[in-house]
């Protein structure tokens, strides 16, 4: 069984950064489809950025040269750098993990942005 723990999340004014990590445990990481989520109050939970096993990442329009996803497969860890943060970021920002049938979140860490 896959369990994943976000952290790094807090309270930051607009136009800091932020690194948000996901550590997983198991051996499945290191292939999986690994992806960052995220949740603002009354709105629905939307794709912030992805990464293949290979690396390979998509970004949704509203964070492109704003956010990084990246992976350490050594450290069964995924990474998401955060930079010019704006108010709209503002969600409970969640990991997910997916391999063929088998799809894991996390627990989700709040990153609020002040203006």
């Amino acid at each position: 069984q896959v369990q994943l723990v976000e952290s790094g999340g807090g309270l930051v004014q607009a136009g800091g950064s932020l690194r948000l990590s996901c550590a997983a445990s198991g051996s499945i990481f290191r292939i999986a489809l690994m992806g960052w989520y995220r949740q603002a109050p009354g709105k629905q939970r939307e794709l912030v950025a992805g990464i293949t096993s290979g690396g390979i990442t998509n970004y949704a329009d509203s964070v492109k040269g704003r956010f990084t996803i990246s992976r350490d497969n050594a450290k069964n860890t995924m990474y998401l750098q955060m930079n010019s943060l704006k108010p709209e970021d503002t969600a409970v920002y969640y990991c997910n993990l997916a391999y063929g049938s088998l799809h894991t979140w996390g627990q989700g860490t709040q990153v609020t942005v002040s203006s």
